[in-house]
């Protein structure tokens, strides 16, 4: 739990982050296209969205992010590892499986990561922010660009000790 205090000498709220972070997760594993009310009613209305492709504010941000990744990805889901809450925030380990569209009907995608979920005094999520390494987990797996990314890889890798 954290406590908040507005500012004005009134003695703190307590927020339980870990509640707030357990619901944000299971309403995000659960959204489907079209369906975003149950996660948007969690969020604060300015909600700070990251990832390593994105930086947005607001629902309607958060809520185009996620209709463009049901129109660009089969069958997206969420599939939710673990949950924690420290002093400051909570966190959420994931696996994000799909297949992208552009590749047809290939084999389905797995990406692993963490999102750190930032509360609101009042109980709402005031920022999710993705981590995730897209550079591995994604762009070298794609077709053109793919090849140079997995040689950058390999370049910065640090070499086993012999």
């Amino acid at each position: 739990m954290t406590e908040t205090d507005g500012g004005d000498g009134r003695a703190a709220t307590p927020v339980d982050t870990l509640a707030v972070t357990r619901r944000w997760a299971a309403a995000f594993a659960a959204v489907t296209p079209g369906s975003y009310d149950g996660l948007l009613a969690l969020a604060a209305p300015d909600i700070r969205f990251r990832d390593p492709f994105n930086d947005v504010t607001g629902q309607a941000a958060l809520a185009a992010i996620l209709t463009e990744m049901f129109e660009s990805c089969i069958d997206p889901r969420f599939e939710i590892l673990d949950v924690a809450a420290g002093a400051r925030a909570g966190y959420v380990r994931w696996v994000f499986r799909f297949r992208p569209k552009t590749l047809g009907q290939g084999p389905e995608w797995r990406i692993e990561g963490m999102s750190e979920i930032h509360v609101g005094s009042d109980g709402s999520v005031v920022a999710h922010i993705d981590h995730w390494d897209s550079a591995s987990g994604l762009l070298a797996r794609l077709p053109v660009v793919g090849a140079g990314v997995r040689w950058l890889l390999a370049r910065f890798r640090v070499k086993a000790a012999r």
